[in-house]
């Protein structure tokens, strides 16, 4: 089962990137916090013996939560 999940969001982060040429920088930085989220949130549910799955769900929402508001002030020429 984790095999199968850690392919599926190494998948997803592929297809994400592939599809960010055209996209605005919140729109990037949603796509790229949520993907790196749900990785982060399935490593420290699979770490913790919780369930991987729900994990990288958690991970997801708060990933693109945190990348979209970074990207929003990049867009906005404020740096971090």
């Amino acid at each position: 089962m984790k095999k199968v999940l850690i392919i599926g969001l190494l998948a997803a982060m592929l297809a994400s990137g592939v599809g960010c040429t055209n996209m605005n920088k919140t729109q990037q930085g949603v796509a790229s916090g949520a993907a790196l989220g749900a990785l982060g949130g399935a490593g420290i549910a699979a770490i913790s013996g919780g369930a991987a799955g729900w994990g990288a769900l958690a991970g997801a929402g708060v990933g693109a939560l945190a990348g979209g508001i970074v990207g929003h002030e990049q867009s906005k020429g404020k740096s971090w």
